[in-house]
């Protein structure tokens, strides 16, 4: 049975945030390594390997505003980071849920920080075609960070309606 605080907080899901981010670092170091800027390699009909680099954040969103916005994403990640492991350390171990989502887009938020402030962008491969609309390229960072949120809004949605059910119950 746990003792300590850590133990008996989300902290001990840290394991996920490590997988993320080793499995994000390694994808993106081969990427990097092996392709030449914009090599693409097709894996199937609609999916292809793309190395890209991305300057900025979300969608390429001020990709090309100077160099500023490195460092602007770089203080962003590093705040959400520390807010999340806050978090993770107030929200009870057994809120797998909640403590996944932080862990997921905490191990994303690290890994696109190693790299913007390594590389000054971030390595981006995932490429989608589905030929009506090509998704911007992306990487498992990236995922992480859109399955923790999502994850994130439905617990929200989930939790709104367990509190009407309980409402209603009471009277």
């Amino acid at each position: 049975m746990p003792n300590s605080a850590a133990e008996k907080s989300g902290l001990r899901w840290l394991w996920l945030a490590l997988m993320v981010f080793v499995i994000d670092m390694a994808t993106k170091i081969y990427v990097h390594t092996r392709f030449d800027l914009y090599e693409s390699i097709q894996v199937l009909p609609f999916f292809n390997f793309t190395y890209a680099r991305n300057y900025g954040a979300a969608f390429s969103f001020l990709n090309d505003a100077g160099g500023w916005q490195r460092w602007l994403f770089t203080g962003i990640a590093v705040v959400v980071s520390c807010v999340l492991v806050y978090w993770l350390k107030k929200t009870p171990y057994n809120h797998k849920w909640m403590n996944a989502a932080y862990t997921l887009i905490l191990g994303g938020a690290i890994g696109n920080l190693v790299d913007r402030l390594y590389h000054g962008f971030v390595v981006d491969f995932l490429d989608f075609d589905l030929g009506f609309y090509r998704w911007p390229a992306f990487n498992v960072a990236d995922s992480a960070i859109f399955i923790g949120a999502a994850i994130i809004i439905i617990d929200a949605f989930m939790d709104g309606k367990k509190s009407d059910k309980d409402v209603a119950n009471e009277q």
